[in-house]
């Protein structure tokens, strides 16, 4: 076994090489264990209000009550929820989920068109959305009358008097909430009432139904769904929980949550994860207001924090950041797009903590590999495969790499997705006849089994036949200290076929594209160095924060 898997040889101490998949049939069986030995425990906090295990798992009985009962659903339906973190998401999400239904996570940030092709293709019957997309969700359901729609407002839940004053001051003061109807649109505490007056069925998951239909950012092409099973994120749950729970101190972590609990980052790694642990979930519902977010943190105490880069990046800059209280914080998780050299080193220097790079993706629920968390430094790897996880780096004729190739990472294990909803043939396409899940990542793996990602398959640049991976020259270039973000990019190039081009938002306003071209040519040879600089006050990101290199690349046409 330990020849197949390099990795067991370097594993960390307490971590044993495969997990207990019977453990827990479903999500919900997860809930109720957390729920018998943490009842009184805060489960979730938003905006000062918490709520324990014992009052999520009333609220969430209700929710599923009214789903049942009042609306008829029927086990396998689809129910889609359109919140950010705020405490109606996790009411809403074990409600479903309780019912025996299936979650359609849906970005709040979503345009008409991106909402009405993700409610089409889902088939979902519900729409649970917060006010302030309110008219984005009234302009797709007038058209589709089969779907009902529950709305809420950001303070429905925080209770009297702050409930009414932060709905009064987003709508009125802060303009954030637009005036709309959606026929027959119900609201969500309506709904608790509601369902409240029905016994909650005995309802099972097992291990094959379909918990989540988490669609994919559409980076290939159509936004697909992947079918995640209640054993698919169990299974990632108990991977994540082996390899983080040797330091937890059960029913004692604070975790910031600040990715959206929408993502299926966020969805394991901090709400399922940490839930097992009996932990609190931190909900920050707007990470980019960072003054306000740095505020929130700085009266927590917390023990662990996830992110990506840029959230990262956002904080460490961000005046006050550095006088928060990091004394209890002991795990600091960075996934979802690669932590570059410069952000990691001052995070420890800052924190005190080691940010541990993991790696992973929607079709896999998401874990595949993640560093070990007693690592000192910054190794720039994506980690080790988690327990009852196969990984490896193949040819494009299929062939296994050997130590030190680059090629596909290539991913097996019950964490990997049964497939895209209705999409047998893209399915295909992904899944090869081994079962090996296709990345579209290139990776190569060292002697200890540790991975990493040289870049994705379609952002490599070409140079002059020379392979260059923008990953590597967006490390560089964000080492100085005039630079806040970086993305580079191929364009076309008559000379070389293509060349880099790199685009920079300043900390510095004095930084001159000289002083950039000076520092990579120190740092990086000839043909990676980027041909142009271009210097942009803001990098288009998509809803977690990633730099969409794609969108630089190819910039939206201008009608």
């Amino acid at each position: 076994m330990s020849s197949d898997r390099p990795w067991l040889a370097h594993y960390p101490a307490g971590v044993s090489a495969d997990i207990d998949l019977n453990e827990f049939k479903s999500i919900t069986d997860v809930f109720d264990a957390a729920l018998a030995k943490y009842s009184t425990k805060i489960a979730f906090i938003n905006m000062g209000k918490g709520i324990s295990y014992s009052e999520l798992d009333q609220l969430s009985r209700a929710f599923a009550g009214y789903l049942l009962g009042e609306m008829k659903l029927k086990k396998g339906d689809r129910v889609a929820i359109m919140m950010p973190n705020c405490l109606q998401y996790p009411i809403a999400l074990f409600g479903v989920l309780r019912a025996g239904l299936t979650v359609v996570n849906t970005n709040p940030m979503y345009t008409a068109r991106e909402l009405k092709h993700q409610l089409v293709d889902s088939g979902a019957r519900v729409l649970v959305v917060l006010d302030n997309f309110g008219s984005v969700a009234q302009e797709v359901l007038d058209e589709m009358p089969q779907v009902k729609a529950v709305t809420t407002g950001l303070g429905d839940m925080l209770g009297f008097p702050k409930g009414p004053i932060v709905g009064f001051v987003l709508k009125y003061i802060k303009k954030m909430v637009p005036d709309y109807t959606i026929q027959g649109a119900i609201r969500f505490r309506a709904t608790l009432e509601l369902g409240r007056k029905h016994k909650l069925p005995s309802i099972k998951n097992s291990p094959e139904d379909l918990a989540f239909l988490q669609y994919t950012g559409g980076t290939t092409g159509v936004s697909k769904g992947a079918m995640l099973t209640h054993r698919n994120m169990v299974a990632n749950m108990q991977q994540a929980a082996a390899w983080v729970g040797t330091n937890i101190k059960y029913g004692e972590e604070t975790i910031v949550t600040a990715l959206p609990l929408y993502h299926i980052f966020a969805l394991t790694a901090n709400c399922l994860v940490f839930m097992k642990f009996g932990a609190t979930n931190l909900l920050i519902t707007n990470p980019r207001d960072m003054p306000g977010f740095v505020k929130e943190i700085k009266s927590a105490r917390f023990t662990a924090i996830t992110g990506v880069n840029t959230l990262f990046n956002g904080l460490l800059n961000t005046p006050g950041f550095s006088e928060v209280d990091f004394s209890k914080l002991h795990m600091t998780l960075g996934g979802g797009m690669a932590v570059q050299r410069a952000v990691a080193d001052k995070w420890k220097k800052t924190t005190g903590v080691t940010l541990a790079e993991a790696y992973g993706l929607t079709e896999t629920s998401p874990a595949v590999c993640i560093n070990p968390l007693d690592l000192t430094d910054y190794n720039g790897s994506i980690g080790l495969p988690v327990p009852s996880t196969d990984v490896c780096v193949k040819s494009d004729d299929g062939v296994i790499l050997p130590v030190g190739e680059i090629g596909e990472l290539c991913v097996k294990g019950p964490q990997v997705m049964k497939g895209y909803w209705q999409r047998p043939e893209e399915t295909e396409k992904v899944i090869d006849h081994d079962g090996w899940l296709h990345t579209g990542d290139m990776a190569k793996m060292d002697e200890k089994g540790y991975f990493y990602i040289v870049d994705r398959k379609k952002d490599m640049i070409l140079v002059s036949g020379f392979n260059v991976y923008p990953n590597e020259v967006e490390d560089v270039v964000a080492m100085m200290p005039g630079v806040l973000e970086v993305a580079a990019v191929g364009i076309a190039d008559e000379k070389s076929g293509e060349a880099v081009k790199v685009f920079i938002v300043k900390k510095d306003p004095a930084l001159t594209a000289d002083q950039v071209k000076a520092f990579c040519h120190e740092n990086l040879t000839g043909y990676k160095r980027p041909k142009q600089i271009e210097f942009r006050t803001e990098l288009p990101k998509s809803n977690v924060g990633k730099i969409l290199r794609k969108e630089l690349r190819d910039p939206p046409k201008m009608s």
